[in-house]
């Protein structure tokens, strides 16, 4: 096990070998039998949305990159060659940061063989995350485009390795060689003409343990900048085969990755690994917006693909059966926050499909509402856990078990359920019981058949549109501008994204006396967003609304009140919107 990380107990690694859980298989082979079996079959297209066609006139083949099963097998064993050959070896960490593109499983294979760990970054990280991140993982190469949506992934590479002298490489698709500076173009590497043979030798001279960590996911904790979440070959293994099964993957399916895939969901769960273990397609688009999503998948014919709550919301509003031929389209899944079964009860009936609510964290525990559920099933409860290992304990604040129906917090452990964070004792501490349960935080109660409700969240977190903000670090990130005392920031409810941050500030009194602090009246919303942007925080963090006060309530130990606030900003907004205080 790599050093920072906490394995799992012999006692519970035995067992989940004993019972089929873990069967020693390592990801970057998922490609293998299926390349071998099939390899003309298109395992990856990048979704291209074209104008809308009808039923009647057929579906435009929009895409124009496409790689079969054997292709994608051997340019992760090209590009994994290339790799080696640049001097990474296993166990190194490389923070990958790509946006939806057809190279992507390639990228996540030739690493996976390597058993060189990626760092899944999500696109609109900037300099605050990704310095942290190659710092924190002490990774020896960043990976990205070197140009995407108008910024320079390129430039933000070179940043990040002033800030960590272990990063030596960076990888740019696209970008110029610059031997000086190490970067190298990984097109390049991906083409290289080398003989298959030599190429799968080089892939597999040194292949990772199933024990060993895969690569790191990205937490949602509430205590500053995300954790790392190592996720072994073994777990994700079961992780990835076992959800595929759940979703009803075969060889048929047509997965549309439209999520940003370093995510947990439209990664493994069962996302573009569970569809490529399966024999499916994996569709990359390059867009999550509804128009460009729901023209893919119309051009694609595509069968299933995940979103967020938002973004299902989003999709209604579109009229997305009007606009859009979505009869190929047989699961929807929904996750990352908490679908309300208002919305549930209308998915299926106006896109045409089927919904599977998906409820789980990048940490392990996954819970799906089933294929064959009934509809109270799938539009009241978020499912049930996924393995018949997983351990599930449902506590209240005394930190004894409550009885079925009663809300409590949801602790967990099992076959693919974290024992720990990377290089964090202290906090891995408080994120574990003693015997190894994961406090998940969130608020849930489980019904006679196993099935578990989202009730809400008892840690620290504003869930916005699926993205998990941590109140503490953006809370930190204001205390640092000068003219603020005082910093809370918490959720205050949105239609569409579910939740958005609101953040209170009390001035300091001194100000503008103080050097660099602006004029009292200048502090607003668009000075803040100014100002977060500046320190290269990533946009989804900005706060979307300021409250200026001159004190923070406070609890009666002394702690900055969020209940008061949320209830305070809840109660502002239902009067804007003409609905009065809210109790």
């Amino acid at each position: 096990m790599l050093a920072g990380c906490v394995p799992y107990p012999p006692e519970f690694a035995e067992r989940y070998r004993k019972d089929g859980y873990w069967r020693g298989e390592r990801l970057g082979d998922l490609l293998r039998h299926w390349a071998a079996a099939g390899g003309d079959r298109t395992a990856v297209n990048a979704g291209r949305p074209a104008a809308p066609t009808t039923a009647a006139s057929g579906a435009q083949d929009s895409s124009t990159e496409r790689m079969s099963y054997a292709e994608l097998d051997a340019a992760a064993d090209r590009l994994a060659r290339g790799l080696r050959r640049l001097g990474l070896a296993r166990g190194d960490r490389i923070v990958l940061q790509l946006p939806n593109v057809i190279e992507f499983p390639a990228v996540c294979f030739a690493l996976l063989r390597l058993g060189v760990l990626p760092v899944f970054a999500l696109p609109p990280h900037r300099e605050h995350e990704i310095t942290y991140l190659a710092e924190h993982s002490e990774a020896t190469a960043y990976l990205a485009c070197d140009t995407f949506g108008g910024f320079r992934y390129g430039a933000l590479g070179a940043v990040a390795r002033k800030a960590s002298p272990a990063l030596r490489h960076i990888l740019l698709l696209d970008g110029p060689d610059d031997d000086r500076n190490g970067v190298v173009n990984l097109r390049r590497l991906l083409d290289d003409p080398v003989d298959a043979d030599e190429a799968r030798a080089s892939a597999d001279a040194d292949p990772p343990d199933p024990s060993d960590v895969a690569f790191f996911l990205l937490s949602g904790g509430t205590t500053g900048l995300p954790k790392l979440i190592p996720r072994t070959h073994d777990d994700y293994a079961y992780n990835v085969r076992a959800s595929a099964e759940v979703a009803g993957l075969g060889p048929s399916s047509v997965y549309m990755v439209a999520l940003p895939a370093a995510h947990n969901f439209p990664l493994g769960c069962p996302g573009l690994m569970g569809t490529l273990a399966a024999g499916g397609r994996v569709v990359m688009a390059p867009s999550a917006k509804p128009e460009d999503a729901m023209a893919v998948v119309e051009a694609e014919q595509v069968t299933i693909t995940a979103l967020v709550p938002a973004l299902a919301i989003r999709w209604l509003e579109a009229n997305a059966a009007e606009r859009f031929d979505l009869s190929s389209l047989e699961v929807l899944q929904v996750g990352g926050a908490r679908l309300v079964p208002e919305v549930a009860r209308r998915i299926g009936p106006a896109i045409g499909c089927r919904v599977q609510q998906v409820f789980g964290m990048a940490e392990g525990l996954l819970n799906y509402t089933l294929l064959d559920d009934p509809d109270c099933v799938v539009v009241e409860t978020q499912g049930r856990p996924l393995a018949p290992a997983d351990e599930i304990l449902i506590v209240g604040p005394d930190g004894e078990p409550v009885a079925d129906g009663e809300p409590g917090e949801l602790l967990t452990r099992g076959p693919y359920t974290i024992r720990g964070y990377y290089r964090a004792e202290a906090h891995n501490a408080i994120a574990f019981t003693h015997e190894g349960f994961y406090r998940t935080g969130d608020i849930v109660r489980r019904d006679a058949s196993g099935n578990l409700t989202v009730e809400g969240r008892a840690k620290d977190l504003i869930n916005r549109g699926g993205e998990k903000i941590s109140a503490e670090e953006i809370e930190n990130l204001l205390l640092a501008h000068p003219a603020v005392e005082e910093a809370a920031a918490v959720a205050m409810p949105h239609p569409v994204l579910g939740e958005q941050t609101c953040a209170y500030l009390v001035l300091r009194p001194d100000c503008p006396g103080v050097r660099g602090c602006p004029p009292e009246d200048s502090v607003d919303l668009a000075a803040v967003s100014a100002y977060l942007d500046s320190r290269g925080v990533a946009r989804f963090k900005w706060p979307e609304r300021l409250e200026i006060v001159a004190a923070l309530p406070i609890t009666n130990v002394g702690k900055i009140d969020k209940k008061k606030l949320r209830e305070d900003i809840a109660a502002k907004l239902a009067a804007e919107n003409g609905e009065g205080a809210r109790p």
